[in-house]
């Protein structure tokens, strides 16, 4: 049989709205950069827990449930980690980019956008 557990929501909630608040006003507190992101990061990864074990019932379930949690962002970070090098590129011999600045309005502007005006132009021309 299946126990049943009281959970006190509005405390979860207010835990949950106090750490928000921290990570909106830690920011306006420092300009550690540093302490900012591992702290944004360390609520967020705590909030997280939080909402899975409690709101999602986590908590009661089976430790196989965190084994697979766990291994499933293990394997999320892996392949963020894995790609980035690849995708944070910004040269190379097959590397375009699709983003040409207009000097003039000093917006950026798409490659397909640049090459309608000049297709544009080049009609005109003839």
């Amino acid at each position: 049989m299946s126990e049943h557990h009281h959970v006190n929501y509005m405390k979860i909630y207010w835990i949950l709205m106090i750490m928000f608040i921290v990570s909106v006003v830690g920011p306006e507190v420092t300009d550690n950069k540093a302490l900012i992101l591992l702290s944004a990061f360390g609520i967020a990864i705590v909030k997280a827990l939080i909402v899975a074990g409690w709101f999602m019932h986590l908590a009661w379930e089976k430790k196989i449930i965190w084994y697979a949690v766990c291994t499933s962002l293990a394997f999320m970070f892996l392949f963020v980690f894995a790609v980035s090098p690849d995708i944070l590129k910004d040269s190379g011999h097959n590397w375009k980019s699709n983003i040409v600045v207009n000097a003039e309005e000093g917006m950026p502007k798409h490659d397909h956008d640049h090459e309608a005006a000049s297709h544009d132009e080049a009609k005109s021309h003839h």
